[in-house]
């Protein structure tokens, strides 16, 4: 298998469905890389001993989450978008927000769920190799319009 760089995998799918993003020693690494899946662009994480597999595209404007940082919230390992700063669960791609309850005496800012936002792909590591599952595309997300927007211009497309 030939990666074209760090960033960017070849697309080899594998007889079970999966999708060969890139070799596991490379992408622990480099923490982090973009890929095709199924012609969709999906990040790839390793964080913290754990691979994750997010939709490239922020579901609320499209930014490029590949270029964001990693922060804990509440536990919970969460890819911040470089654009707007929305806030993602890199394991279940919910969408968090800090609210507060105006009923409390003396309101404390939460952490709080807006949902399933970003579609997250599961990800096999077999042989030393990283594999990315196709995405189920009979549940929808908000992130789908973007990686749809953007499935054939990559990195060039991301301009704001």
């Amino acid at each position: 298998m030939a990666l074209h760089s760090p960033s960017k995998g070849t697309v080899e799918p594998e007889p079970d469905g999966l999708v060969l993003v890139g070799k596991e020693d490379d992408i622990k690494k480099s923490q982090r890389i973009t890929a095709k899946v199924n012609g969709r662009e999906v990040v790839v994480f390793y964080h913290e001993g754990r691979f994750y597999a997010l939709d490239s595209r922020c579901y609320h404007e499209g930014g490029p989450l590949h270029l964001g940082e990693i922060e804990d919230i509440d536990g919970q390992p969460c890819i911040i978008c470089p654009w707007h700063k929305y806030t993602i669960t890199l394991e279940t791609g919910e969408g968090l927000y800090q609210g507060i309850n105006p009923l409390e005496p003396s309101p404390t800012p939460r952490w709080q769920s807006k949902g399933e936002k970003q579609r997250i792909h599961k990800v096999t590591v077999k042989n030393k190799n990283v594999y990315v599952s196709p995405p189920d595309l009979s549940v929808s997300f908000d992130s789908d319009y973007f990686a749809e927007k953007y499935k054939n211009g990559g990195d060039l497309a991301m301009k704001k």
